[in-house]
């Protein structure tokens, strides 16, 4: 599967949308012993067999567990959060100011409408993740800019899907995987799982990490290695896999291939290259599993996170106690949060994107 090809990949659109809210009862109906069904309403289909039984605890756990982590980004001279309010944010990534939606901005907002209306491009019409939309820009302006992060240079672009090639909140953990890789004192094996446009594989692999970056999108792949292009960083050992991440695992598990670090960034929905179904409640069980099993005799971490679903951290941390719990280490679980940047240059307010859950060696 691709990353998330439901909102970051430019080239398909969502193999599912939002699940609708349930039907009100029609008036003058009550309640009834049988479920609730009118007379003469056929009984609700079975539930549809689970394609993989859940991965059960392998042993008692023994990692130090840590939950409600808030994981924070500030910016960097590329990248300010400026504003948020009434269902947008406004952002400015290298020299262009965006807006894009944000449901999560439910507040008011704080800099002027000037400065909003001032911004480049704004993304409108279809503001679901699932569906494509539009953006209304400046005259004269294009659709892709150069940015950097830590000295890696990267291409932006306007997507279809509101959003531009990168996701800064991410930051945090390219810091982080860039700093366990330099401290481990041999070549970390890294497996990037819906690796979209190669930021988190470029920045492990410049900090010496060896990696293997996944991803279901052509295009994506092709982004990414524009970016290793742009970066400089042709000769750091990446490979670029367009495939669909389980069958990907599966054959590594066959194969014996093992990883030191692993990071999964899946999709709520979508479809493989060869038109595989991607469900992250149906599928992120056997996934992570898979990962379970091509991990190393000596594992350095895991890192899983999930955008845009319709459920708590806990439940990603529950899953990730069940598969990596029984490891010596810490399992690390709460929301990747970006902060606002004013306009005298301090922290304004938070902005939770996402949410996380990370094991790693102690």
């Amino acid at each position: 599967m691709s990353r998330r090809p439901t909102d970051r990949d430019p080239a398909r659109k969502s193999a599912g949308g939002r699940g609708a809210a349930p039907p009100a009862g029609k008036a003058g109906t009550r309640p009834r012993e049988d479920g609730g069904r009118p007379r003469g309403q056929s009984k609700p289909a079975a539930a549809a067999p689970v394609k993989h039984p859940p991965p059960r605890p392998r042993a008692p756990r023994v990692s130090r567990e840590s939950i409600g982590t808030l994981l924070q980004t500030s910016g960097w001279d590329q990248y300010a959060l400026l504003d948020m309010g009434e269902g947008e944010k406004l952002e400015r990534y290298g020299d262009l100011v965006v807006v894009r939606p944000e449901p999560q901005a439910m507040g008011a907002r704080r800099r002027p409408a000037a400065e909003w209306r001032a911004a480049g491009a704004a993304f409108t019409g279809d503001v679901d993740e699932e569906g494509p939309g539009r953006w209304r820009q400046r005259d004269g302006l294009g659709e892709s800019w150069p940015m950097s992060v830590d000295d890696v240079d990267f291409v932006c672009r306007l997507t279809a899907f509101r959003h531009v090639g990168v996701f800064p909140e991410q930051k945090v953990h390219w810091d982080w995987v860039a700093g366990r890789v330099r401290a481990a004192g041999r070549p970390l094996r890294i497996l990037n799982l819906f690796g979209y446009t190669g930021l988190a594989s470029l920045t492990a692999a410049k900090a010496g990490a060896e990696v293997t970056h996944v991803d279901a999108s052509k295009k994506a792949i092709g982004w990414a290695r524009e970016n290793q292009a742009l970066a400089g960083l042709d000769a750091v050992p990446i490979r670029w896999i367009c495939d669909d991440a389980v069958k990907f695992c599966e054959r590594e598990v066959r194969r014996g291939s093992l990883y030191d670090g692993i990071l999964l960034d899946p999709p709520k929905f979508g479809r493989g290259p060869d038109g595989e179904v991607w469900n992250l409640f149906d599928d992120l069980p056997h996934l992570v599993d898979l990962c379970r099993r091509i991990l190393s005799p000596k594992p350095d971490f895991v890192i899983l996170t999930a955008y845009s679903i319709r459920a708590s951290f806990l439940a990603c941390h529950e899953l990730m106690g069940d598969v990596f719990g029984d490891l010596p280490g810490t399992l690390d679980s709460g929301e990747l949060v970006l902060r606002e940047t004013l306009a005298d240059g301090g922290e304004g307010r938070a902005l939770s994107t996402s949410m996380f859950s990370r094991w790693s060696a102690p």
